[in-house]
């Protein structure tokens, strides 16, 4: 048993993620399900650093730190100077509020205060890698120039969260400080699972009528240019059906040819118990340097898994055809319509 399992049993991060559907928190076997699609030669490498820029719970550092403090010990046998290392070149997260901040402080350095004597590393300052900066939406009009954010729901007072994701309220123009510093780390991985949709209300921002957000997150981690992202996002981008995300960004995501593996529940609840999401859930790995057919595996409703070796927009129809007695059918009739018509 390594270090940090000891610290975490009984798993409080696994009863965490059945809590609340206003934030998707994620269950740490998920996470490791997540992890695993990465080249694992990642985790013993002591160069190799990983940025989560939307943590709630901070299960994806933690599970990314047992698999570091193992794969690291031959490297640097000291355990002390092992998990130093780890926590403070190695990981590094964007916390979305300021309550999940506190969260991942205490899930990952085993304290809210990084500072303090109770932290299994020691930080100069009490955030650690795991920062939240109370950011603001960059209205133009009604708007949200960054997000789409409607300025009469989100323009909102000090007491209140303004839910405008430092992630994505940065780029080369506005709010550029933080953009230079991350493109300038020049991560390895970028994961997580951020936040779906602008929802206020009881739905979590899991309806489908909310405006989408997530894609936001996938561009930004893009634009960084890391070896990898992979992220768990709603599933209804693949056939078009979400309200907030433009052609052109699912077309890029289709035919870009980096997406090396993706695994595609119907049900969401197999991934977070207790919670609906309309349409399904997928995580992907996004390969910089690939480019090539989809390793695709579809969970289906009653539990068999059925997986297609093809690129994901093959037929040039625009969306993924996720059924595949479905994608068999409609295979058949193209076949027969170009015998039938060969000009």
């Amino acid at each position: 048993m390594s270090f940090l399992e000891e610290l975490h049993k009984p798993d409080i991060l696994d009863c965490i993620s059945h809590l609340s559907s206003d934030e998707v928190f994620t269950p740490p076997k998920l996470v490791n399900e997540i992890l695993d699609t990465l080249p694992q030669e990642l985790f013993t490498s002591p160069n190799t650093k990983f940025l989560d820029p939307c943590c709630k719970s901070g299960v994806f550092l933690r599970e990314i730190a047992k698999r570091l403090i193992d794969g690291l010990a031959d490297k640097i046998p000291n355990l002390d100077e092992r998990i130093d290392h780890i926590f403070k070149n190695q990981l590094f997260g964007l916390a979305i509020t300021e309550l999940t901040a506190l969260l991942s402080r205490r899930s990952v350095y085993c304290s809210k205060d990084a500072s303090c004597e109770f932290s299994v590393a020691h930080f100069d300052n009490p955030e650690g890698n795991i920062e939240y900066k109370r950011t603001y939406h960059l209205w133009l009009k009604d708007k949200c120039m960054m997000c789409g954010a409607s300025k009469a729901e989100y323009d909102r007072g000090e007491e209140l969260e303004t839910h405008a994701y430092s992630f994505i309220h940065t780029d080369e123009q506005r709010n550029s400080a933080l953009f230079k510093r991350l493109k300038d780390m020049k991560f390895d991985v970028i994961i997580g699972n951020p936040p779906y949709q602008l929802g206020v209300g009881n739905d979590g921002g899991n309806s489908s009528k909310a405006k989408a957000i997530y894609h936001q997150f996938v561009s930004q981690a893009i634009k960084l240019n890391p070896r990898y992202i992979t992220m768990i996002i709603p599933s209804r981008w693949m056939t078009r059906s979400v309200e907030g995300i433009s052609d052109n960004w699912i077309d890029e995501m289709l035919n870009c040819n980096k997406l090396e593996i993706l695994h595609d529940y119907l049900n969401a609840g197999d991934c977070f118990p207790g919670v609906e999401i309309k349409g399904g859930v997928c995580y992907f790995l996004y390969n910089r340097d690939y480019n090539g057919p989809c390793n695709y595996y579809l969970h289906s409703t009653n539990g068999e898994t059925f997986k297609n070796y093809a690129y994901l927009n093959s037929r040039n129809i625009g969306i993924v055809i996720r059924d595949v007695n479905a994608l068999s059918i409609f295979f058949e009739i193209s076949i027969r319509f170009f015998r039938q018509n060969p000009k």
